[in-house]
Formats: structure tokens, C-alpha cells, sequence
């Protein structure tokens, strides 16, 4: 799943084509992309106007001249794409929106992703407001979010993926966190130091900064930017899927463990709080 320097490139991109664009005609090809609408988006998005982007953590969304916003969440799979008319031919382009001498299209695969018309709340689409500040926003308090971590007795790793306590982290950037703050996944949040809980946060941020100048993790052809690009982050991992490979920091194999469901990777020479 793309995590919060995938979407965030997907908002830039879409805040140098879209913003300033007026919706034209609007086809929804799945009923799955425009699920949990209490409008139908082919009727309410003709005449529209695109007056900004915004995200938060993994949520991004186009606000709109009447006061409301386009909230997309790209889950597994989704794609962005802003091309000329008719030049996307993909099987699994699920809504294509008209946007003057282009289109904007919404391509998903595995039908996980959507594209919701909603109200804001304090400048945050409403069914994005329960999910916590991500390291990149103004609000995002990183004492408080340390206090938060440390409250919860779930590993370190789980934590992390939690939304509500810190949003935009997903299982690469998590690894990659913990692997530059030294910490092991399956600690239990709950006995870190503090200056622990906040060193792991910084180092979320940074790496997560680095990813965002390279375009981002691509994997496959899921993800990619509103031209189609992929981002290269993906040379730059220490941790993440190097099972086996020799550390970055101190040339022992890294080691995959499963942690909550889900694999994590760490260093067990260095990786030592």
C-alpha cells in the first residue's frame, strides 16, 4: 500500500495539474470506486472547480470552489492519472472525470480504492478526521505523539502502523524508523524511554523526507506518480525486504520476523533496544 510519501508525491503532482481545472463530465466505470457516497459523483462534480490539494497521512483529497472536497484514498492499488483525453486504455480504470483539454483518471486494480465527496472538518475531509496528525503537518506534536506510543502495549511495530496514534507510517517506513533509531520491532511500546519514542518519530520523518525527494517506494506498476513515473527509494532501503543482505551499519544479515501479522525487517546485531 502506498504510504505517506507515495501520496504525498501523487498530491504534488496533482497540485501542478489538476488545481485551477473545472470538472467536466464525470464516468464512474465501478461502483466500487465511489462507494460510501450519499451523492452520486457523475451529477454533483460537473462544474466544480479544484481550488487546492491537501493530505493527511495516507488520505489525500482536491478541495472544491463549493466548499467541499474530493477525498481519494489509493489503498492497495489506486493510481492518479492526469493525461490527454482517451490516451488511458487500462482494463482497470475504475472513474475517468473530464478536466478541460485532459482527464483525470482514476485507475485501480484490485478495487480497493475510492473517491468519496465529503464535507470538511477543521480543513480535513470528516471521514478522515479520526486519524491522528502525520510528522509532516503543523499539528503534529511530537512529544504528545512520543506519550502516545508509549501508552500502548502493542510492539513497537504495530504502533507504528496505528493510525489514530500516527498517521502515514506504513510497514517500509516503519522498518526503516526503527532500524536508523536502533529499536527492535516486537518491543513493547509501552517500556520505551521517551527520548526512544520521540527518536523513532524524528526518524520516521527523515526517512520518509528522503523517500519523498526520489518519488517515493515503487515495487511494481502500482504505484507511480499522476505521469505515470515511479519513485527509486527502493535502492536506498536498509531494512525493508533486505532480508538476508549484509546491514548498511554494521554488515550483519538482516533478519525477517513476523511482528502482529505482519513481516518486519531488522539488523540483530544493532538493532539493540
Amino acid at each position: 500500500m502506498p504510504e505517506l510519501p507515495e501520496v504525498e508525491v501523487v498530491r504534488r503532482g496533482l497540485d501542478r495539474h489538476v488545481v485551477g481545472r473545472t470538472f467536466g463530465a464525470v464516468e464512474v466505470l465501478h461502483p466500487r470506486a465511489a462507494r460510501g457516497n450519499a451523492v452520486d459523483l457523475e451529477q454533483v462534480l460537473p462544474g466544480l472547480t479544484v481550488t487546492g490539494t491537501g493530505r493527511r497521512g495516507k488520505y489525500l483529497w482536491l478541495t472544491l470552489d463549493d466548499g467541499a472536497a474530493l477525498l481519494v484514498h489509493l489503498r492497495m492499488s489506486g493510481q492518479m492519472l492526469v493525461a490527454t483525453h482517451g490516451a488511458i486504455a487500462s482494463p482497470h480504470l475504475r472513474i475517468r472525470a473530464d478536466i478541460g483539454d485532459a482527464e483525470l483518471c482514476f485507475v485501480d486494480q484490485r478495487t480497493f480504492g475510492f473517491w468519496q465527496y465529503t464535507a470538511l472538518a477543521g480543513g480535513v475531509p470528516e471521514p478522515a478526521s479520526h486519524i491522528a496528525p502525520d510528522p509532516f503537518e503543523e499539528e503534529f506534536d511530537l512529544r504528545e505523539a512520543a506519550r502516545a506510543m508509549r501508552r500502548r502495549r502493542s510492539a513497537l511495530k504495530t504502533v507504528l502502523l496505528n493510525q489514530e496514534v500516527v498517521s502515514g507510517i506504513g510497514s517500509i517506513y516503519a522498518d526503516e524508523a526503527m532500524w536508523a533509531a536502533r529499536l527492535r520491532p516486537w518491543r513493547s511500546a509501552k517500556t520505551m524511554r521517551q527520548r526512544d519514542a520521540e527518536a523513532v518519530l524524528v526518524a520516521s520523518r527523515e526517512v520518509m523526507a528522503r523517500s519523498l525527494e526520489q518519488g517515493g517506494t515503487s515495487f511494481d506498476a502500482l504505484y507511480v506518480n499522476v505521469n505515470g513515473a515511479s519513485g527509486y527509494f527502493s535502492r536506498s532501503l536498509n531494512a525493508y525486504g533486505q532480508a538476508g543482505r549484509p546491514c548498511a551499519r554494521c554488515g550483519t544479515p538482516i533478519e525477517r520476523v513476523v511482528v502482529g501479522g505482519r513481516s518486519s525487517y531488522y539488523c540483530p546485531a544493532c538493532q539493540v533496544l
